[in-house]
């Protein structure tokens, strides 16, 4: 519907003439005449004013169809909302597997610090089990100076460790038989 037939209509609908509407607009007769006509057009001025006459909004005079732009900015708006979360949700997991990640590479790399702490070096080594009085002991030791023995005491440790020969496996096997041997124990 143009223009002209929307005016003519909504001032029929309203019950006015065109004298009476060109008063309210502060316009002639034959410019509603015009108007209705469509051999002009209103100006912004003179659209609020039939605005206001009418009790309509601008666009409504106009035929302009602001509810399914409304809808269609409020649709895009959703759109790009969920679009929005999305992106979100994923960062989210990306960043908890890289959290789950780092923890599980800090504790591998914890156990495999106190691991290459346990053997540093060793090119070679050795376990002895020896026991004295029912009392199990097991001996591992080897070269750079590696020595363990958990279930030793401080005493038996630092005994232990001044004979064994580092660099000489089979002599220091000999060497611990003999220091259990001397307090009664035995070595496998």
């Amino acid at each position: 519907m143009n223009l002209g037939n929307k005016i003519l209509q909504l001032r029929k609908k309203s019950g006015l003439s065109q004298e009476q509407l060109g008063e309210k607009v502060d316009v002639t007769r034959q410019t509603i005449s015009n108007w209705e006509l469509g051999e002009t057009a209103p100006n912004p001025e003179q659209l609020k004013k039939l605005s206001k006459a009418f009790n309509i909004s601008i666009d409504e005079i106009l035929d302009n169809d602001s509810k399914e732009f409304l809808m269609n900015k409020v649709s895009n708006t959703e759109r790009l909302a969920g679009m929005i979360i999305k992106i979100i949700k994923i960062i989210g997991i990306i960043f908890i597997v890289y959290v789950i990640f780092m923890i599980v590479a800090v504790i591998g790399l914890g156990i495999y610090t106190v691991a290459k702490d346990d053997y540093p070096n060793v090119e070679s080594s050795a376990i002895t089990i020896c026991s004295i009085d029912n009392e199990r002991y097991q001996i591992e030791f080897g070269t750079n100076n590696f020595f363990k023995c958990d279930s030793c005491s401080k005493e038996m440790s630092n005994e232990i460790k001044k004979i064994v020969n580092f660099n000489n496996i089979d002599d220091s096997l000999a060497n611990i038989e003999n220091y259990f041997k001397s307090k009664n124990g035995t070595c496998e």
